[in-house]
């Protein structure tokens, strides 16, 4: 049994994938970016906390100003290549195959795409910057795990399809990114950036308007013939439709903020009712409502990555929180049998 799974591995590995980025820097084996996503789990949910268990958080202004800077220009570049190589320059919208030829323009793509993978492992640094700053309710569990497994996903596309219809994905992230990191950049600045960042609400929309694309875009293989892996196009859209509501359900809680504020203002008024000797205003009935999966998910901002608009210079915590539920992340799909990923003769 042992064997027939190593030399089903193997036969994936060495017939199967793209020979021309076997030997690119982490693309042999899957192992060491696992290794990676596992310690990456490790260090913000166990090793970090016990670290700063005693300590002061640190503010990391400077640092954060200068990190999301940074990422604005990485996204810029990326997205560039993925335009200027592909997308603006003939890629189809309705069927694009893998070209896993030699040529510069093809090879091109294919280096974008490997540096859109490492561009995942740079986001870790979101999540390390909570941490060092002890913002542990933005630790979540689902925060994690969207961090955790993007370099895992990204690494079979790159091993087995870098470049073709699914590169439409990377295009529309890394633009969303752009915007992203900018707000949050600005956001870093401090209290007097606020007045210029109303858009925060619309960066969201805008994050929910791209899965609705990748959406779009993806579904189109499974009801027209695409030399492409139907495969991929399957797990593309899981990850839409997940995230979409992940996302749609942060919103929903993110800008219900004005309906406590609005509680906050009722019960200072009834107080002063109550010390004036006059008519309180009835409470309104609670409604009996059940949170839905997926608001019990989405509670906290667990996407959002180094600062937001509402950070606290002086916030501390004694002891990171305990963790809600867990979510399964679902990236299977048994469409291999359908078509091989790459054809042994595409290598030759």
């Amino acid at each position: 049994m042992l064997n027939t799974v190593i030399e089903g591995y193997n036969t994936l590995m060495n017939d199967y994938s793209d020979k021309r980025v076997n030997d690119w820097f982490l693309m042999s084996s899957p192992l060491p970016t696992m290794a990676m996503c596992l310690t990456y789990a490790f260090i913000v949910k166990v090793l970090g906390p016990r670290l700063m268990r005693d300590r002061k958080p640190f503010q990391l202004r400077k640092t954060l100003i200068i990190y999301n800077l940074l990422q604005v220009i990485f996204s810029s570049w990326i997205f560039f290549e993925a335009w200027d190589g592909a997308w603006g320059n003939g890629y189809s919208l309705r069927c694009e195959p893998v070209d896993y030829s030699n040529s510069p323009t093809a090879l091109r793509v294919a280096r974008g795409c490997w540096w859109y993978y490492f561009s995942k492992f740079t986001e870790f640094f979101d999540t390390f910057f909570f941490v060092m700053r002890k913002k542990y309710d933005q630790v979540s569990t689902l925060h994690v795990i969207h961090h955790g497994i993007m370099p895992m996903s990204v690494w079979f596309g790159v091993k087995f399809t870098p470049g073709g219809h699914s590169t439409f994905f990377g295009l529309l992230n890394t633009f969303v990114h752009i915007i992203m990191y900018s707000y949050y950049m600005l956001a870093a600045i401090g209290p007097q950036m606020q007045k210029y960042l109303w858009w925060k609400k619309y960066l969201t929309v805008l994050q929910m308007v791209q899965f609705i694309m990748v959406f779009l875009h993806a579904s189109q293989l499974l009801f027209t013939e695409c030399d492409y892996p139907k495969a991929f196009a399957w797990v593309i859209l899981l990850h839409a439709v997940m995230f979409y509501f992940l996302f749609y359900n942060f919103y929903q809680q993110s800008y219900k903020k004005r309906e406590d504020k609005k509680k906050v203002a009722q019960k200072k008024k009834d107080d002063d009712d109550r010390a004036h000797n006059r008519p309180v205003d009835p409470p309104v009935p609670a409604s009996n409502k059940n949170k839905s999966f997926w608001s019990s998910l989405t509670s906290t901002p667990c996407f959002l990555p180094a600062v937001t608009d509402t950070d606290v210079s002086d916030e501390m915590y004694s002891r990171p929180p305990v963790n809600g539920a867990a979510c399964s992340a679902f990236m299977s799909d048994d469409s291999f049998r359908n078509r091989a990923f790459v054809s042994k003769s595409a290598n030759a």
